[in-house]
């Protein structure tokens, strides 16, 4: 290589250094999602099956056969199915169900924590069951008068089960379950 392109490629590599070094690279700051959920507004879904509740009007009520119903909420990509069996001398075999269909989830679940519903004045009683990790469904219930009437309630995601991703969602949906849980009446 001769001096005269040796000189000129040392200038050009001084050049570029003295140039392209500003400032101290800093880390990003951490971010956080930042989803907006409306402000739910409830309407009553009352039918001829044995059993009326208040639903959040951003999900969509189908009724389904044998009193089953679902609310789906297609902004959220998630549907709580609703599942009714009428009690005829069988309210064990219901209960033990609805907890089976809970308890399947402790393979991917960080953790299940329950917490007894007792509504004496409209004889509503039951269980509510919030699903930690990575399980197919956060939020299950069930609700009976013990005498008459069982509805079991579930939510799931139209998603591969990550707690992170769908948290907001999956606690949006858990409010709108608490309010169905509390404005629930037999027939």
């Amino acid at each position: 290589m001769s001096k005269k392109y040796y000189s000129f490629f040392l200038f050009t590599i001084i050049f570029i250094t003295l140039i392209g070094c500003k400032d101290d690279v800093l880390p990003k700051p951490k971010s956080y999602l930042s989803l907006n959920y409306p402000e739910p507004k409830y309407a009553q879904f009352d039918q001829t099956c044995g059993y009326s509740f208040n639903y959040n009007t951003l999900g969509k009520v189908v009724q389904e056969e044998n009193c089953n119903v679902k609310i789906e909420y297609p902004k959220l990509k998630a549907t709580v199915y609703l599942n009714y069996k009428p009690v005829n001398k069988n309210i064990d075999l219901l209960l033990r169900d609805a907890q089976k269909l809970t308890y399947e989830h402790v393979i991917k679940a960080d953790g299940i924590s329950e917490q007894p519903y007792v509504n004496k004045f409209k004889k509503s009683f039951g269980m509510f069951y919030e699903v930690g990790g990575n399980a197919a469904s956060q939020s299950q219930f069930y609700l009976t008068d013990s005498t008459r009437h069982f509805l079991v309630g579930s939510v799931y995601f139209y998603a591969k089960p990550n707690y992170d991703s769908v948290l907001p969602a999956a606690e949006y949906v858990k409010n709108d379950l608490r309010v169905l849980m509390e404005s629930l009446k037999w027939k």
